[in-house]
């Protein structure tokens, strides 16, 4: 992992934002810089003995009072990144990089659609302030399960009015509508969804009945989340010999590492592909968390990203391909 990127970074101050959800706001040895609505920046933490990078969304349009805001939802089946977040305190220090965009918001459209899925609202506070800024036409759709456990909903609906739709289905069974919400959005209009897989492909379902072009719909992902439970699962590396055990609370990369395999890695997000190994079998399904692989390879699951994708409890097959 290359640090030639990285600038020191203090803790200025963290507070709860909802239930489970911190914010953090961290102010660069070098100042803080402009950014588009919708960037992400990159932490470089350790987790389970291993460097690693996690990326989040920057919170808001812009730095404030020269910190950058991110909130981050203590997750039990992440990868360990939410955990070392939740850890820092006021005064701590880190590295990061500071904020880019692959999820760029396009200035000049007739219409827009945010939609959201718990922590996946935080790229979109800042779209939100930007385009009611400019009184573009705007509708935010915000899903989650427990209002106490959403972020920003008051600021939200104080910048958009009722064009804020919130619903929580754990309290009161309410989902969002989202073949109206497509409908309802001009023709030429775009949207924009950050959340997990099950709500993005609703929307791509939506999206895709409705005849909209493809290029109008803006997702994004850091290749974490999963369209199964977290579970524990056992592997055969056939090509080490050897019988490894993944918890939860880590990954199957972790998992081997720390079991003496060593391995090529490096953005740890399900991006590069540099630690996918081969699936030789097993009693149980492949739960393909990453980005790097598409659709077709995911269903054949003959490979997975070893940093982020895992099997559904059972026991897995593998070979790495990096002999003893």
């Amino acid at each position: 992992m290359s640090t030639s990127t990285f600038v020191g970074a203090r803790v200025r101050a963290v507070r709860a934002v909802a239930d489970e959800v911190r914010q953090v706001e961290l102010v660069p040895d070098d100042g803080a810089r402009g950014y588009p609505p919708g960037s992400h920046l990159d932490l470089a933490l350790e987790v389970d003995g291993l460097p690693v990078v996690r990326s989040y969304s920057v919170v808001g349009a812009a730095p404030e009072d020269g910190a950058y805001r991110i909130a981050v939802k203590l997750l039990p089946d992440s990868r360990g990144g939410s955990r070392r977040v939740h850890g820092l305190a006021t005064g701590d220090r880190l590295e990061l990089r500071h904020p880019t965009s692959h999820f760029e918001l396009d200035p000049g459209r007739p219409g827009y659609l945010l939609v959201a899925g718990g922590i996946g609202i935080t790229p979109l506070v800042g779209m939100a302030e930007v385009l009611a800024r400019r009184d573009a036409p705007v509708r935010l759709a915000y899903a989650g399960r427990r209002r106490a456990a959403m972020p920003f909903v008051d600021h939200l609906r104080g910048l958009l009015g009722d064009d804020a739709v919130v619903t929580a289905a754990g309290e009161d069974g309410e989902r969002l509508d989202l073949a109206a919400e497509v409908a309802a959005l001009h023709p030429d209009g775009e949207v924009y969804v950050c959340g997990p897989p099950r709500l993005t492909d609703g929307v791509r379902a939506c999206w895709a009945a409705h005849g909209r072009p493809a290029r109008r719909l803006r997702t994004e992902t850091f290749g974490t989340g999963g369209r199964h439970p977290t579970a524990a699962f056992d592997v055969d590396v056939r090509d080490h010999g050897l019988s490894v055990h993944v918890p939860r609370d880590r990954t199957l990369l972790a998992a081997l590492h720390h079991a003496g395999v060593d391995m090529v890695w490096d953005c740890l997000r399900g991006e590069c592909g540099l630690c996918t190994v081969s699936v030789l079998g097993g009693d149980t399904v492949v739960d393909h968390r990453d980005v790097f692989l598409d659709a077709d390879e995911q269903e054949a699951s003959t490979r997975l990203c070893a940093c982020v994708s895992r099997a559904v409890g059972g026991r897995l097959a593998i070979d790495t391909g990096y002999r003893p």
